[in-house]
């Protein structure tokens, strides 16, 4: 009998997934707003319990490894199926990169020499990628127990210190309210797109669903907990964190959550802080980069992506998905070599982020047409069709919310996807003709 991936794993994987770079980095990114983005993340949080609910729903009904890839192929077809799955993996292996540079910016507090040079933080940020990548390879199952073990070490510290941070605010640093020289909505816009991006990951549990136990129950509480836990952390500790430190100090910070803790207990909160924010990191980073294999092992199974990615070793791991994916990983690093770690970490997320978020868009409709398409399957429609409405217009928003740039760019990544499937049904054609010739 093969192993199997339980609820603590799975909700770890969730919540691992997304309380990794996020909650320790984007205080820095948020800074330039203001305190405006405390109710940036409510609104996300709002927008994100939508999210989460559309994929509890659609994870009952279609428990197969893929996820959103799943979803959507089985709404919308092959074309849709295989750009959800395009967009899912370049946000699922870029956002990696953003978060080895996080852990990268937080081991900078010891070594300051990674923050000095960039060519030692690259070495530092690179070898981060590739050491999880080994782990992932390994197998599934190990992966998924030192996911459990390092969400457990840093989601409790990051509690504690939050809860202490309330203690010791001062209540002008709240009024820093928007210092973007921006509209309040364009602040809050803003700060939500951010924002946003601490929250993708919310799919994990659905992803590797064929080696989940009971994936029909266990997929949707493991979701559904884990994004409520990280909404609660998420906005406590920035409540705490802002209120504790400026915004004119935030934003100039590699490791703000490692400041924050040295003006709570001194310099060993800050070594202590910083240790907390390595290891959420490395959590984070291990996760994703076991979440980057999964998706696109999925679509070559399917015949939509290249038969290479679809190859598993006897730890059930999709190594060589895994493999291609750090390669990028790598070259997106070397490609932003020349930015500070901030500025670096900011432009990937931003990218990362619309990514996930065009997947989410297709997801929160494919529930519409899966209904048509499957009659049988619809139980209290209403509510349900409500709930995915709510996530399609967030997601929508947040989209919005990019800034011209960032949908331009991500536009001409979606739009790239159209040759590569072109390509990939000219291969089904060719082997269809030799095997019929």
């Amino acid at each position: 009998m093969k192993k199997r991936l339980g609820f603590w794993v799975l909700t770890s994987l969730v919540l691992g997934n997304m309380v990794g770079s996020g909650v320790f980095l984007l205080p820095a990114s948020l800074a330039e707003y203001g305190t405006i983005t405390i109710f940036s993340w409510l609104a996300t949080a709002v927008g994100a319990m939508f999210l989460a609910l559309v994929f509890a729903k659609l994870s009952q009904l279609f428990p197969k490894t893929g996820g959103p890839y799943v979803y959507c192929r089985e709404g919308f077809g092959n074309f849709i199926g295989f750009q959800v799955a395009y967009n899912f993996w370049i946000c699922k292996w870029a956002g990696s990169a953003a978060i080895a540079t996080a852990l990268t910016g937080y081991l900078s507090a010891f070594f300051p020499i990674l923050s000095e040079n960039p060519f030692y933080g690259f070495l530092v940020t690179v070898g981060a990628v590739w050491l999880f990548s080994v782990i992932n390879i390994v197998g599934i199952h190990w992966a998924g127990g030192f996911q459990l073990v390092l969400t457990i070490l840093k989601y409790i510290p990051l509690i504690l210190v939050t809860v202490i941070g309330l203690f010791f605010i001062e209540w002008d640093n709240l009024t820093l309210f928007n210092v973007s020289g921006k509209s309040n909505f364009s602040a809050l816009s803003g700060g939500a797109m951010l924002t946003l991006w601490a929250f993708i990951g919310l799919e994990s549990a659905s992803i590797p669903a064929d080696d989940v136990e009971s994936p029909e129950k266990v997929i949707p509480r493991a979701t559904i907990v884990g994004t409520l836990l990280a909404s609660i952390v998420y906005i406590f500790s920035t409540v705490s964190i802002m209120g504790v430190l400026p915004v004119t100090a935030l934003k100039d910070s590699v490791a703000p959550f490692a400041d924050f803790a040295g003006k709570l207990f001194g310099p060993w909160g800050m070594y202590a802080m910083g240790g907390v924010a390595v290891i959420s990191c490395a959590g984070a980073l291990n996760g994703w980069i076991l979440v980057q294999g999964q998706i696109p092992m999925a679509a070559a199974k399917d015949h939509l992506f290249p038969k290479v990615f679809g190859k598993v070793t006897k730890g059930r791991s999709p190594a060589q998905a895994i493999v291609i994916s750090s390669v990028l990983i790598t070259l997106l690093l070397l490609l932003t070599l020349n930015k500070n770690l901030v500025e670096q970490f900011t432009l990937i997320i931003s990218l990362a982020t619309l990514a996930g978020i065009i997947s989410f868009l297709y997801t929160s409709m494919a529930e519409f047409v899966i209904y048509i398409k499957y009659p049988d399957k619809a139980k209290r429609v209403a509510k349900t069709l409500t709930i995915s409405g709510l996530a399609f217009l967030y997601t929508f928003w947040a989209t919005a919310s990019a800034g011209k740039e960032i949908v331009f760019y991500g536009s001409l990544l979606l739009f790239s996807s159209i040759p590569i499937y072109g390509w990939m049904e000219w291969q089904k054609y060719r082997t269809m003709v030799r095997m019929n010739g």
